[in-house]
């Protein structure tokens, strides 16, 4: 018996067969998982480091790009979303070397549903402990926001943010979810007693998401809750 996936749990599925492809995306999709694929390297790639993802399971033999050559370069794209290897390759030293490069897991084919199941489970217990309330790195899409620093970064190109702006969406990643009402994001990010208008947290949002969002229209991390405030589902 698996745990209930928390809504928006994405993956993405980098495989090339077919066959594979359905069957886990039809058995993904019964346990709640939202799962995107791609079938060769480079589109792969191109996935993993321009949208945003709660894990990715890669193969290794792909055309294109082989797996290894993806990993090491979602690692160095700054993505820190886990990885787990699939692969027919049973040898210890490509397990070594997939997790050297990067992978947090390996699986072997052909395995049994329920263990890679318990796998993407633990791995995303791991991630969601790493980005809990007081974790001082925090990552969503391509963007990592490292709080001790008070810098925020896509792709190791940092972003200039505001000190207001900063704390906006650091609360907004640590209730990641959660609907936050203009109130409760007044009261908790500036006081009622030193902006009491509703207006102002209107006016910042609109700020973070000009620099956060691929398209300000169509926002993808900080969706507007009509009449009753903000969700952040990064």
């Amino acid at each position: 018996m698996t745990t209930p996936v928390p809504a928006g749990q994405r993956v993405l599925l980098i495989e090339d067969e077919p066959g594979l492809v359905l069957t886990l995306t039809d058995r993904l999709a019964s346990e709640g998982y939202e799962t995107a694929s791609a079938t060769d390297g480079p589109s792969g790639l191109g996935r993993a480091v321009s949208e945003a993802w709660d894990l990715i399971l890669l193969d290794v033999m792909l055309p294109g790009l082989g797996g290894f050559d993806v990993v090491k370069e979602i690692r160095q794209q700054k993505v820190t979303v886990p990885v787990i290897m699939l692969t027919a390759r049973g040898q210890v030293v490509d397990k070594v070397l997939g997790l050297k490069l990067g992978a947090d897991d390996y699986l072997t084919k052909p395995f049994e549903m329920i263990e890679l199941l318990a796998r993407m489970e633990a791995q995303l217990r791991r991630a969601a402990a790493s980005a809990a309330p007081g974790a001082r790195r925090y990552q969503f899409g391509d963007f990592v926001m490292d709080v001790r620093k008070a810098e925020l970064s896509r792709r190791g190109e940092r972003i200039d943010l505001s000190a207001r702006e900063f704390l906006l969406l650091k609360y907004f990643i640590e209730h990641r979810e959660a609907t936050l009402t203009r109130e409760e994001l007044l009261n908790d990010v500036w006081g009622y007693h030193s902006m009491p208008s509703t207006r102002t947290v209107d006016v910042h949002v609109a700020w973070l998401r000009g620099k956060i969002e691929p398209n300000v229209k169509q926002p993808q991390y900080i969706l507007t809750v009509h009449g009753l405030g903000y969700k952040f589902v990064g």
